[in-house]
């Protein structure tokens, strides 16, 4: 049995680790005093922060992206690769699209993936491929020059040192020329169908700080996903990268936000901060 409260010596002690020495309290009941411990567990969770409102939040949020109607949901990563093609060759090509994504809308992206595929988007195809001709496939994708000669470092580092096919973990993926963790954690989700982490790119990283689901303002997608995995059940980290990039894409802009279509218009910290938007 335990209590329903946590002490201020219980959670000191559950903080520096002594949680076989929680306190007791008595509790008078028809058989004289009981002592009831705080159990580990019962003081851990009332320990842990989670944001205000983030479950009707992620509702509304749900219920506005419910048609995936989004760029991200026509053009993304998922969209990109030849599903016919052998799973490698798959594999090989999710890298690529997250690769070209960085700094690129989606709609670009995928005529860059489109393109590239037409040419043979295989490891041992770009290897035969000259940096001038990819270059003329990815164009206009941002920083195209830069994922040029990524594309061809990793392409190389793939053959010599997987057999062709990707690294199947994130510190492995990491390693990789061009390649952040966002990209890393989205590849495994999507190539390998592992939930390794949170992919956080810069709408994810806007919105979460605009809902206020973070303890404190972060200053980079790297910290957002730190500040989210903190609170959010891993059963959720798979969903949020599409629910919220789409979300972003549509409604919660970078500039100009939709607040007064926007379901949470009046449970979000973020548009409460202008009232023209209820207006």
């Amino acid at each position: 049995m335990s209590s329903a409260r946590v002490t201020r010596s219980g959670r000191k002690a559950l903080e520096s680790g002594e949680s076989d020495k929680l306190p007791s309290r008595g509790i008078r009941g028809k058989k004289g005093v009981q002592v009831v411990y705080d159990s580990a567990e019962d003081v851990e969770k009332k320990l842990k922060w989670e944001p205000p409102n983030w479950q009707k939040h992620l509702e509304n949020i749900r219920q506005m992206r419910r048609g995936r109607d989004a760029p991200v949901d026509q053009m993304g990563a998922e969209k990109c690769f030849d599903q016919n093609a052998a799973p490698e060759v798959m594999r090989y090509q999710v890298l690529l699209s997250l690769m070209l994504s960085s700094q690129t809308k989606d709609q670009v992206t995928s005529a860059a993936m489109t393109k590239l595929r037409e040419h043979g988007l295989t490891v041992q195809k770009i290897l035969e491929t000259g940096e001038e001709t990819l270059g003329k496939l990815i164009y206009p994708v941002g920083f195209w020059k830069s994922k040029v000669k990524y594309i061809k470092q990793t392409t190389e580092i793939l053959r010599e040192k997987y057999g062709g096919d990707i690294p199947d973990n994130v510190a492995e993926l990491v390693k990789l020329p061009g390649v952040g963790p966002k990209m890393a954690h989205l590849v495994m989700d999507i190539a390998w169908n592992k939930v390794s982490g949170i992919g956080v790119d810069t709408h994810v990283h806007r919105i979460s700080n605009r809902l206020k689901w973070v303890k404190k303002e972060t200053k980079s997608p790297e910290d957002t996903r730190v500040a989210l995995e903190d609170w959010m059940s891993r059963d959720l980290w798979s969903e949020i990268n599409w629910l919220l990039v789409g979300f972003g894409q549509q409604i919660c802009l970078p500039v100009s936000p939709r607040c007064s279509e926007c379901l949470n218009r009046d449970i979000c910290p973020g548009a409460k901060k202008k009232k023209d938007f209820f207006l």
